[in-house]
């Protein structure tokens, strides 16, 4: 059969490029696009407004991309924000504790909200989409329980230059993310977790018949995904200089349409921490581009909606194709 497209027939590596660089290709368009339309975008106050605002949702996708590449799902990711954000906040005011006890403390609810679901998952033999829907419930009243629905302020400097202070004129929440991108990619693409949590999602049943333990690696990708979302938490927090108990509402959409829309598909065993990079940039730069055209939040929904969809369809047909 031959190629429908000349240009592919006389250069067959052209199709795999495109493939496997659409994605940046379709980023370095919009900003092209968007820097013509109006030029407020390319200016260096905005470019950083946008990589800060993308930190928060980058980092949820980091964690849900492994979740989902070994075939997964986590829904609970905006709560684990909320909760960590109001123990943080509780334990940040001035001249109490330590900057440690926070930061310990917050990591460690995320990464027991995601140790929880891990364990009810592999043990419960419960499907993802059912455990993590219920800890997102669970986390949510919890973290109005703690609060008593009210916002925690009064937080520490030092705690608030986690997500408001700059490292070398670089604000420290994308140094935070810089680190966390280099360890994420360097962790599934270098280890040997790594290549487990690809083939467990690849086929279950015959990464376990060759001795992998694939509770094992389920519960490793879901603690990881909670401690992520910790993380986030305590960025925003220290952002907002409060804890809030209503914050991360529908976030964890926003993480999975990123994960998807950079590669990772849903049936599981592919997936990349660069990809899932470039789709928070690619919906942050969309975000930005429809508030610098006084474009309404509503409207943004929507667009964030049709997103979402046009990448599972496109997963959905790549997989037909292979097929």
């Amino acid at each position: 059969m031959k190629n429908s497209s000349p240009l592919i027939s006389k250069y067959p590596g052209l199709k795999l490029n495109i493939g496997k660089y659409g994605l940046l290709l379709a980023l370095i368009l919009l900003c092209t696009t968007l820097a013509i339309i109006t030029p407020k975008f390319l200016t260096w106050p905005n470019l950083m407004i946008i990589v800060t605002q993308v930190t928060i949702n980058a980092l949820l996708a980091f964690g849900v991309t492994y979740v989902i590449i070994t075939g997964g799902i986590d829904l609970s990711l905006g709560s684990i924000v909320a909760v960590t954000s109001v123990v943080t906040a509780s334990f940040a005011h001035p001249d109490t504790y330590s900057l440690v006890v926070p930061l310990g403390l917050g990591l460690l609810v995320g990464m027991a909200f995601g140790a929880f679901n891990g364990l009810v998952i592999t043990k419960g033999k419960v499907p993802p989409f059912i455990v993590t829907l219920g800890t997102m419930t669970i986390g949510r009243g919890l973290a109005l329980i703690m609060s008593n629905g009210r916002p925690i302020s009064n937080l520490s400097d030092s705690f608030n230059y986690i997500g408001g202070g700059q490292l070398f004129g670089i604000p420290v929440p994308i140094v935070i993310l810089a680190v966390v991108f280099i360890i994420c990619t360097l962790l599934l693409k270098k280890t040997i977790m790594g290549r487990y949590v690809y083939a467990v999602g690849g086929n279950e049943q015959a990464a376990r018949a060759s001795g992998i333990s694939v509770n094992k690696v389920k519960m490793f990708v879901y603690t990881l995904g909670g401690g992520l979302a910790a993380l986030a938490g305590i960025i925003l927090t220290s952002r907002i200089s409060t804890g809030q108990p209503n914050v991360g509402i529908g976030f964890e959409l926003s993480a999975i349409a990123a994960a998807i829309i950079g590669g990772t598909s849903t049936s599981g065993g592919v997936g990349s921490i660069t990809g899932t990079l470039l789709g928070a940039l690619l919906i942050g730069v969309i975000s930005n581009s429809l508030d610098l055209l006084n474009v309404t939040s509503y409207y943004q929904l929507v667009v964030m909606g049709l997103i979402i969809i046009s990448a599972v369809l496109l997963d959905s047909l790549n997989k037909n194709k292979a097929n």
